[in-house]
C-alpha cells in the first residue's frame, strides 16, 4: 500500500495514498471567522469551496511554513452521514512516498485523546512515520 510521506517539525507521518485525490501546491485560502481548531479558510477547488485543515496549526498551533515543499492535499472525508466530502488538508515537506503494509504500523499503546488522528507507528532505516487518520481529522 502507498503512502504520501509528511513532516511535522521533525517527526514524519504517513498518509494512505487512497485517500489523497490530488497534491497541489499550497495556496491562499478564504479565511474563515470563527472557525474550529485548525481550520484555516476555504479554498476554491474546481468550483467548490474546500474547507482547509493546516495540520501543523492543528498539532502544532503553528500555521504552515510557506515553503515549496508544503502542499494541500485534496482528500475524501467520511462524513457522519456515510457521505465523502472533500478537505484541503496542508503539510509539510510533503516530498515522497512509502510503500508499506497496513501491518507495518503498530499502535503506541497511548491515547492521544486530543489528537484523535495520530495512529500507529512504523519504523523504517530514518526512524519512526506514524499514520495520519483522514477519518478522524474533523469531529462532527
Amino acid at each position: 500500500m502507498l503512502f504520501l510521506l509528511f513532516q511535522l517539525d521533525a517527526d514524519r507521518y504517513a498518509l494512505p495514498a487512497r485517500n489523497v485525490k490530488e497534491v497541489l501546491p499550497l495556496v491562499t485560502t478564504r479565511v474563515l471567522p470563527g472557525a474550529p481548531a485548525g481550520i484555516s479558510g476555504v479554498v476554491n477547488y474546481r468550483g467548490l469551496a474546500v474547507p482547509v485543515l493546516d495540520l501543523a496549526l492543528l498539532a502544532l498551533g503553528r500555521p504552515a511554513a510557506r515553503r515549496v515543499s508544503t502542499r494541500m492535499l485534496i482528500v475524501d472525508f467520511p462524513t457522519a452521514d456515510g457521505q465523502e466530502r472533500l478537505l484541503a488538508v496542508v503539510v509539510e515537506n510533503a516530498t515522497a512516498m512509502v510503500a508499506m503494509e497496513p501491518a507495518d504500523f503498530r499502535p503506541l499503546g497511548i491515547a492521544t485523546a486530543g489528537a484523535r488522528y495520530l495512529g500507529p507507528v512504523a519504523h523504517d532505516d530514518r526512524g519512526m512515520i506514524q499514520r495520519v487518520d483522514v477519518s478522524a481529522l474533523l469531529t462532527a
